[in-house]
C-alpha cells in the first residue's frame, strides 16, 4: 500500500462492489475470508498487499525493505499465507495486518471500536510512555519479589516436611564420621589380613608339626643318644648315623626358630579382621541407603545439614523477602497512581478535543466520553485502570460502548473524529474508511471529505464514498466496476484510476445520479477547483 499519495478514494455505481477493495484488505490481512465458488473458477485466488517500512514505520522486520503480505485461497476453502514470500500462520497474519491497516465502516467490529484498544491509545494521546514504563517495570519488580517470596516458603515447608528426617540423617552420619577414601583403604587393608589369616593358618600348622606332641625332634634325639652308647661300646658302624641324626637336629632346631620368627613378624588379631569388615560393611550400608557411592556420605551429611540450617534460617530470610515485597508493592501503587492521574487528564483533554469535531459531523449534540474505572486492588502490568470509549449521542440518554450506543454512520463519524485526533499517537500506517458518509450530505460530507484530507497529512487513508464532496478532496480517485464473463457465468472486479476529465465526470455522476447533466459537470469541476 505504498503510494506517494496520502489520500486515496475508491467509488463506482452502486451495486457494483465498491467495498471490494477493502473486503480484498481484510482477506489479505487474515481478519476475514468470504469464499464464492463461482468466482473461483476452480482455480486458487492469489491476494496481496504491499507496505513500505520506510513509509509505514518499522514493524519488526530488521530492514527497510518492503513488507509484501500475501494470501492464498482455493476453491475448497483451505488457505495459505505467507509474508515476503515465508510461510506464516494466520495468526501471525492477522496480528501484523491489525498493527498495519485499521478498517473502517458501518459494521464493523474492529480497530477502534475494540475496548482492548482503548487504554494503549488513551496512553498514546496522553504521551504517558514513561508513566508506562515505570508502572510496567515496578509491576514486574513486584511480580519477581512476590515469587522469591513464594519460593522460599514452599522451601521452608519443603524443609520443615523433611525436619525429622533430616535431624535422623545427620545424627546417624555424624556418628559414622565418614572420610574420602575410607572405602579403598578398609578394602586393601581387609584383603591383606583375610592373606594373613590364610597365612596364619599355615604356620600354625608347621609349628604343630615341628612342636607339638608328634614333634620329630624328641624321638630323633632318643635314637641318637641310644646309637651314641652303642659308639661309645666300639661299635663304629653308627657313627655316620649318628652324625646325619645330629644335622637333621640341628635343622629341625633352625626351621623352629623360622616359625617363630614369623609367628612374631605375622601376629594377627582375628578381631582387627571383624573391625575392619564391620566399618567397611556399615559405610557400603549407608552409602546403598541413600542410593550414593560410599564417598558421596559427606556430600548427602553436608547436603541434610544445609537443609536444617536453611529451615534455622529460613524464616528471617522469608521475612527480609516479604520486606522486599512491601517495598515493590508500594512503589508499584505508586507508579500506578501516577499513570492513573495522567490518564484522567489525558482522558479529559480527549474528549474535548475530539467533541470539538463533532458538531461539523452533525453531531453536535453528542458527547464523547472516556470511561475510566479504576481498582487500586487490580495489580496489573498496565495499572489500575479500565479504559473504554463510551458515547452519548442525544442529550437525556445514557452513555454507552461505541458499538452499542451509535448507529452505523453515527460510528463512523465518531470514529473518524477520533482518528483525525489521534492520528499521530496511537494509528496504525493505513487507515480504510467504508462508507462514512452514508446517510449524510451537503455540509457534513464536505467536512468528512475536509477531516479526512486532514488525516491523509498524517497516515493513509483509502475511503470508499458515494459522496462527491469526500470524492473530491481525495489524492487519487480509483473507480470500480463489475464485468460479466463467461455469458454471465461469473462476474469480474475491476479498479482503475481515473485523472482529469474522467474523474470529473465521475464526480458529474456522483451529483447528477445516472444521467449526467452539463450542469452537474459545472458543478464538479468548480468543486474540484475549490478544494484543489
Amino acid at each position: 500500500m505504498a503510494d506517494t499519495n496520502n489520500r486515496c478514494v475508491l467509488g463506482g455505481a452502486l451495486g457494483d462492489g465498491e467495498a471490494g477493495g477493502d473486503r480484498q484488505a481484510t482477506r489479505v490481512l487474515g481478519v476475514v475470508a468470504v469464499l464464492d465458488d463461482a468466482r473461483f473458477e476452480r482455480q486458487p485466488q492469489c491476494l496481496a498487499e504491499r507496505f513500505d517500512e520506510a513509509r509505514d514505520g518499522d514493524r519488526g522486520t530488521g530492514d527497510d525493505a518492503d513488507l509484501i503480505l500475501r494470501r492464498v485461497q482455493y476453491a475448497d476453502g483451505r488457505t495459505r499465507a505467507f509474508i515476503n514470500d515465508q510461510p506464516v500462520g494466520a495468526g501471525l497474519m492477522q496480528s501484523i495486518g491489525r498493527q498495519l491497516v485499521e478498517i473502517h465502516g458501518q459494521h464493523d467490529e474492529r480497530a477502534l471500536v475494540d475496548a482492548a484498544t482503548h487504554r494503549a491509545l488513551l496512553d498514546a494521546f496522553g504521551g504517558l510512555d514513561a508513566e508506562v514504563e515505570a508502572t510496567r517495570s515496578t509491576h514486574a519488580r513486584l511480580v519477581e519479589a512476590e515469587a522469591k517470596v513464594a519460593s522460599q516458603r514452599a522451601l521452608i515447608a519443603e524443609a520443615s516436611a523433611r525436619e525429622d528426617y533430616a535431624r535422623h540423617v545427620v545424627e546417624e552420619l555424624a556418628e559414622l564420621a565418614p572420610e574420602t577414601g575410607e572405602e579403598d583403604a578398609l578394602a586393601e587393608k581387609r584383603q591383606r589380613l583375610m592373606q594373613l589369616e590364610k597365612a596364619h593358618d599355615e604356620i600354625r600348622d608347621v609349628d604343630e608339626i615341628l612342636s607339638g606332641p608328634s614333634a620329630p625332634a624328641s624321638a630323633l634325639s632318643g635314637l641318637m643318644r641310644r646309637l651314641m652308647r652303642k659308639a661309645d661300646s666300639g661299635v663304629g658302624v653308627f657313627q655316620p648315623l649318628i652324625e646325619a641324626l645330629d644335622q637333621t637336629l640341628n635343622a629341625l632346631d633352625q626351621t623352629s626358630e623360622a616359625v617363630e620368627v614369623l609367628k612374631r613378624e605375622m601376629a594377627f588379631d582375628p578381631a582387627d579382621l571383624e573391625q575392619v569388615e564391620s566399618r567397611l560393611f556399615t559405610l557400603r550400608g549407608a552409602a546403598r541407603k541413600h542410593h550414593v557411592a560410599v564417598d558421596e556420605l559427606t556430600e548427602v551429611l553436608a547436603k541434610y545439614r544445609a537443609e536444617l540450617a536453611a529451615l534455622q534460617s529460613g524464616e528471617a530470610t522469608l521475612s527480609k523477602l516479604e520486606a522486599d515485597v512491601s517495598v515493590a508493592r508500594e512503589a508499584y501503587r505508586k507508579a500506578a497512581r501516577k499513570l492513573s492521574a495522567g490518564r484522567a487528564k489525558a482522558a479529559r483533554a480527549l474528549s474535548k478535543a475530539v467533541e470539538a469535531e463533532l458538531p461539523d459531523l452533525r453531531l453536535g449534540a453528542a458527547k464523547f466520553i472516556v470511561d475510566q474505572q479504576v481498582d487500586e486492588t487490580r495489580l496489573a502490568a498496565a495499572g489500575f485502570d479500565q479504559i473504554a470509549f463510551h458515547v452519548q449521542t442525544n442529550p437525556g440518554t445514557l452513555p454507552g460502548p461505541l458499538m452499542k450506543v451509535a448507529s452505523g454512520g453515527e460510528l463512523s463519524r465518531f470514529l473518524l473524529a477520533l482518528k483525525v485526533v489521534l492520528a499521530d499517537r496511537g494509528s496504525a500506517p493505513v487507515l480504510i474508511f467504508d462508507e462514512i458518509d452514508t446517510g449524510v450530505g451537503g455540509a457534513v460530507a464536505d467536512a468528512i471529505g475536509r477531516r479526512l484530507k486532514r488525516l491523509a497529512g498524517k497516515v493513509q487513508v483509502l475511503t470508499v464514498t458515494h459522496a462527491p464532496q469526500v470524492a473530491a478532496r481525495a489524492d487519487t480517485h480509483l473507480f470500480i466496476e463489475k464485468q460479466s464473463i463467461a455469458s454471465g457465468a461469473f462476474v469480474r472486479t475491476q479498479v482503475r484510476p481515473l485523472d482529469g476529465v474522467a474523474r470529473k465526470e465521475e464526480i458529474a455522476r456522483m451529483l447528477a445520479g445516472a444521467k449526467i447533466t452539463e450542469e452537474a459537470r459545472a458543478a464538479a469541476g468548480k468543486l474540484l477547483s475549490d478544494v484543489a
